[in-house]
C-alpha cells in the first residue's frame, strides 16, 4: 500500500520535473542576455532576484533601468522567460513601429490570458488583431462618436457623479469615499454607453451605489489581478497545474472569469435582438451590423473594451488627485483655467463643457499629462520577439524572447526627461505661449505607440478633462491625512497601476460654489 502511494507520487511529481529539466536544459544552452549591477546564478538565473523582489516588481526594475548606461534591462529564468524590459527610446521605437512585425503579443502571452480576454484587439495578432483594429478604428474617428462621448461622459457627471459628491460633501464633511472606486465605476459606465450602447449603472441616478453592483466591480477586479498575477509565478508551470486541478487562486479566477464572461454575453445578446443597430453611435453596433461574428467573437471583444475603459482614465486619475492633494498651486492654475473656459464660452457652473472648451485647457491638459509621466496607468507592456534581431545599439535578441517596455521606468529616466525627472511639473509640457506640447510618443509611452497606439487617447482625455474640470470648478478634495502625508501610496502591479487601498478622500464644497447655487436657486 505504502509502495502504491509512492508510484502515485512519482507519477504526478514526474510532468512538471521532466518539465522544468527540458527549460533548465534548453535555457543554459542559449545566449543570454546581461544586466548591469544584477549578477545572474550559474543554475537559477534571475530567479532569486524576481523572488526577493517581485512585490516590488516596478521599483525594482526600474533601479536597474535607470542605473543601466543602456537605460534596460535583460533577464532569465528556468523554466518561465529569457529577455530585456527597456526604457530606451530607440528600443522602443524600434520595437514599436521601426520592425513592429517582428514583434507581436506572441503565443506565450496570448495564451495565458486566452481564457479570460479570448483573441479580443488586446490579445490577438495578425489578421485577428487587423480586422478588430480597423473596425474600431473607424469607429473611433467618426465625428458622430466624438460628440456622443462628449454627451455621455457630461450626462454622468451631471446626473450621477456630480449628485454623490454633493451628496458626500452635504454630510458634513466627514463622509470618506474612495475615489478610486467611484472613478472606476465612472468609466465602467462610460465606456459601456460609448462602446456598447448600454448603461451598467454602477453610479445609479442621483450618485447612488448599489450593492449588486459593488459585489460585480469587485469580481472584475479580481479576475484581472489573478490573471495577471500568472506571469509572476516564479514557477510558470505551477498555474497549468493549478489550473488543471481547479485549486486554488486558479478556482477563485474561473468563477471570476465565468461571471464576467456572463455579463459580456448578456450585453452581446442585448445588441444583437436591437432593432436599430444601423443607426446606433456605439462601436459594437458596427461589428454587430456586419453580421459575421459569433457572439464568442464579440464577447472578447467587448472585454477588451472594458479592461481598457474601466481601469486606464480610473488608474491616471486616482494618482492626478493624488498628486494634487500636496501641491495647492497646481489646483488654483486648474481652477483659474476653468473660470476662463466658462467666461470664453458664456456658461455657467454646473453647465457641460464642450469638446472645444475642453481643448482651450492647455494647463489642465499638461497636468494630466505629467501626472501620468509619473504614474502611467499601464506601467509596462510586452511583446514576443518572433525571429533574431538586432536593436540599434547592436545588442541581439533571440527568437521567442519577451521584450517588455516600461512607461514606468521611463518616466523617471533623467535621460529623457532632464534631472528634474522625479519633480511633479506640469509645466514641462507647456510652450512659451501656454500651449500644450506634446512628446513623442516613443519616450512618452502612456498610450503605446506605432500601429497599436491607444485608440480611445481623445476619448480618455474628454473623460478625465470633464471629470477635474467639474469636480474642482464645485468642490475641493481633501485627501485622508494618512495617505496625503504619508509618502508615496503603495501600488497593485494589475492591468493597470491601481492604489493599494483605494484613494480615501472628504469632498467639501467650495464657498464660491454654494454662492452660486444659491443665485440659481432665487433666480
Amino acid at each position: 500500500m505504502a509502495m502504491d502511494s509512492y508510484y502515485y507520487s512519482m507519477l504526478f511529481l514526474l510532468p512538471p520535473i521532466l518539465y522544468m529539466s527540458y527549460h533548465l536544459t534548453r535555457t543554459l544552452a542559449e545566449k543570454k542576455p546581461t544586466t548591469h549591477g544584477l549578477k545572474a546564478h550559474p543554475l537559477l538565473g534571475h530567479l532569486p532576484a524576481f523572488v526577493r523582489n517581485s512585490h516590488r516588481f516596478l521599483d525594482w526594475t526600474t533601479e536597474l533601468i535607470v542605473g543601466s548606461p543602456e537605460m534596460r534591462m535583460g533577464f532569465w529564468i528556468p523554466g518561465m522567460r529569457t529577455g530585456i524590459i527597456t526604457g530606451n527610446p530607440a528600443d522602443v521605437e524600434h520595437i514599436l513601429r521601426a520592425n513592429f512585425a517582428n514583434y507581436p503579443k506572441g503565443e506565450h502571452a496570448i495564451g495565458m490570458l486566452e481564457d479570460f480576454l479570448g483573441h479580443g484587439l488586446f490579445n490577438s495578432d495578425g489578421e485577428q488583431w487587423q480586422w478588430q483594429r480597423k473596425n474600431a478604428s473607424y469607429g473611433f474617428s467618426t465625428r458622430s462618436l466624438r460628440k456622443f462621448v462628449v454627451d455621455v461622459v457630461q450626462a454622468e457627471i451631471a446626473d450621477r457623479l456630480l449628485p454623490l459628491l454633493r451628496r458626500a460633501a452635504d454630510g458634513g464633511g466627514d463622509a470618506i469615499l474612495d475615489l478610486e472606486d467611484v472613478l472606476q465605476r465612472f468609466g465602467f459606465d462610460t465606456i459601456c454607453a460609448v462602446a456598447f450602447g448600454h448603461d451598467p449603472r454602477c453610479l445609479a441616478d442621483g450618485g447612488v451605489m448599489e450593492e449588486a453592483k459593488s459585489e460585480f466591480m469587485h469580481t472584475f477586479g479580481e479576475a484581472q489581478d489573478l490573471v495577471v498575477g500568472r506571469f509572476f509565478d516564479p514557477i510558470e508551470v505551477s498555474w497549468k497545474i493549478k489550473k488543471w486541478l481547479n485549486v486554488g487562486t486558479e478556482r477563485r479566477l474561473r468563477k471570476a472569469i465565468a461571471d464576467v464572461h456572463a455579463f459580456a454575453m448578456d450585453v452581446v445578446r442585448t445588441r444583437r435582438q436591437s432593432a436599430s443597430v444601423q443607426d446606433r453611435d456605439d462601436v459594437l453596433s458596427r461589428f454587430v451590423a456586419s453580421d459575421e461574428h459569433s457572439d464568442e467573437v464579440l464577447r472578447d471583444i467587448v472585454l477588451s473594451f472594458l479592461i481598457a475603459g474601466r481601469e486606464t482614465t480610473a488608474s491616471g486619475l486616482t494618482w492626478f488627485f493624488w498628486l494634487l492633494s500636496s501641491r495647492p498651486h497646481v489646483v488654483t492654475r486648474i481652477a483659474g483655467e476653468v473660470r476662463a473656459a466658462r467666461k470664453a464660452t458664456g456658461t455657467r457652473p454646473g453647465e457641460p463643457f464642450g469638446f472645444d472648451a475642453l481643448r482651450e485647457m492647455h494647463y489642465l491638459h499638461a497636468a494630466l499629462t505629467e501626472s501620468m509621466r509619473l504614474y502611467p496607468p499601464a506601467p509596462i507592456d510586452s511583446q514576443s520577439c518572433a525571429a533574431d534581431d538586432t536593436l540599434p545599439d547592436g545588442t541581439a535578441i533571440r527568437a521567442g524572447w519577451s521584450v517588455t517596455y516600461s512607461a514606468y521606468a521611463m518616466g523617471r529616466l533623467a535621460a529623457i526627461w532632464g534631472e528634474d525627472c522625479m519633480e511633479y511639473k506640469p509645466e514641462r509640457w507647456l510652450g512659451e505661449d501656454g500651449a500644450f506640447q506634446p512628446a513623442s510618443p516613443f519616450r512618452f509611452t502612456v498610450f503605446h505607440a506605432g500601429p497599436r497606439m491607444c485608440l480611445g487617447k481623445d476619448m480618455a482625455y474628454v473623460q478625465m478633462k470633464s471629470i477635474v474640470a467639474s469636480l474642482l470648478e464645485e468642490f475641493e478634495v481633501d485627501v485622508v491625512k494618512e495617505v496625503a502625508g504619508g509618502g508615496v501610496p503603495e501600488h497593485v502591479l494589475s492591468v493597470t497601476l491601481r492604489m493599494k487601498g483605494g484613494l480615501p478622500v472628504k469632498i467639501r464644497r467650495k464657498t464660491e460654489a454654494l454662492l452660486e447655487e444659491d443665485a440659481c436657486q432665487s433666480e
